[in-house]
């Protein structure tokens, strides 16, 4: 990846300029920094009429350092890190503060303890998968489902980081209620490091030497060289402090900002050997869980992370060009949060479509139909699409949040009724969704 183009000097830009020119302008300014791109952005589009790059760039920047204001964050040079709130910005938090602090406005929606226990421990599961394979897991994603649904140890350094960050992302819904501190946190990353690291003293501790930088793999190419070590303790604690800062501290910032920034600080400070980012995105979630967005526990932000990474790692670096200027990271995360919180609402439409099509076929045999459960009858719509799947008790146990005795008799009585066939694995059994399950549904329907 290449690094950003510097910006050119803002006073030689300046000093070429007309000076009435500069003041018809700015009045029109806001037309020209809608998107609130990065010079290095601006240099390739075509800028406004009667307008060069530079220009267009020093009206921008003059606009902007108008209402920048300064965060009590700083970076390793003791300069505080900015945070402009344009339109955009705007617009993103008012769409979250609706959608992920108050209710999914649907019918079906979450609407019972076991649906919403099944939608979490799905949004816990694809977290702690594409959160670790954005920091390097191999392992598919069929293989770790499979892992985190049955509860079997993990078999490799791939699996042990995705068994890890499903453990922290639990962790992170216990702690939401207390502050943070340094503490909590080298806690958290130990539970996210465990059995992962070369060093296995390193796991819940601050790295201590400063040979650690974040690098582009493809090239060598150093991105970003973070503060000492020595500095790291007291860089921590602060924070803490700013972590747990609530909307009667000075500056105000919005709870999912603040959330935000504190995923950007661990990112910028890379206090760990290893494991930054997924304490990072943990830290995140837990900001947002103590600030009352209940909704961020069911959506996956890794997911988006996972298919654009080289946005994700833009963002960090734009900041960090541009006189500290965190408008960009908060910009890529609000989209992100946006956009996962968009997926969830698809999800849960699609899901209960799916039901709603499975009730449909039971539906016509009363009988059978009150013979089956909820979580059979979602069990079965998932089986209709995916014939040859095999469960298991205790995955249909941790899916479902229920007791091992409870799952044995929802599987056992599926495949009482010959809608699952039932084989040994080693020494527990599998029960598998036969190749004609929609025949064998519609069969015991036309039986009634």
């Amino acid at each position: 990846m290449k690094l950003p183009h510097p910006a050119p000097s803002l006073t030689e830009i300046l000093a070429k300029f007309d000076q009435n020119e500069l003041v018809r302008a700015l009045s029109q300014t806001s037309a020209f920094d809608e998107r609130y791109l990065h010079w290095d952005q601006i240099r390739r589009h075509e800028p406004p009429e009667r307008m060069t790059a530079e220009f267009w760039w020093a009206v921008i920047k003059l606009t902007r350092q108008g209402v920048l204001r300064s965060l009590p964050i700083k970076d390793k040079d003791g300069n505080p890190f900015l945070l402009g709130m344009p339109e955009a910005v705007l617009i993103d938090l008012h769409h979250t503060d609706q959608d992920a602090s108050g209710k999914i406005i649907s019918t079906s929606s979450l609407a019972s303890k076991e649906q919403q226990t099944q939608y979490l421990i799905n949004s816990l599961i694809e977290e702690a998968i594409t959160s670790s394979q954005l920091e390097g897991a191999a392992t598919t994603r069929k293989v770790a489902e499979a892992m985190l649904r049955d509860g079997r140890k993990p078999k490799d350094h791939s699996e042990q980081m995705i068994f890890n960050n499903y453990r922290a992302m639990s962790v992170i819904r216990e702690m939401k209620g207390a502050p943070i501190s340094p503490e909590s946190i080298l806690g958290l990353h130990r539970i996210l490091t465990e059995d992962t690291l070369d060093n296995p003293a390193d796991a819940g501790r601050l790295r201590q030497t400063d040979d650690v930088r974040v690098v582009d793999n493809r090239d060598g190419t150093i991105l970003h060289q973070p503060p000492s070590y020595t500095d790291l303790p007291e860089r921590l604690k602060l924070l803490c402090d700013f972590a747990n800062a609530d909307e009667s501290s000075t500056p105000f910032v919005h709870p999912v900002v603040r959330a935000i920034l504190l995923h950007f600080m661990i990112g910028y400070d890379h206090p760990f050997v290893d494991g930054n980012g997924r304490t990072a995105r943990a830290l995140f979630y837990w900001s947002m869980a103590r600030s009352g967005y209940w909704l961020m526990e069911y959506i996956s932000i890794s997911h988006f992370l996972k298919r654009a990474p080289s946005q994700y790692v833009k963002a960090y670096l734009y900041t960090e060009s541009d006189s500290n200027d965190t408008t960009y990271f908060v910009i890529h995360q609000l989209g992100i949060i946006r956009n996962a919180i968009r997926l969830l609402h698809e999800y849960i439409a699609r899901v209960s479509e799916q039901h709603r099509n499975t009730e449909r076929i039971l539906t016509a045999s009363p009988r059978l139909r009150e013979r089956l459960n909820h979580r059979q009858v979602a069990l079965l719509t998932h089986a209709l699409k995916h014939p040859g799947e095999a469960y298991t008790i205790s995955g249909h146990q941790r899916t479902h949040g229920i007791v091992y005795q409870t799952a044995r008799a929802d599987l056992l009585e599926l495949c009482g009724l010959g809608l699952l066939s039932k084989a040994r694995s080693g020494k527990a059994f599998v029960f598998i969704a036969p190749m004609d399950l929609q025949g064998r549904v519609e069969g015991l329907v036309k039986a009634g």
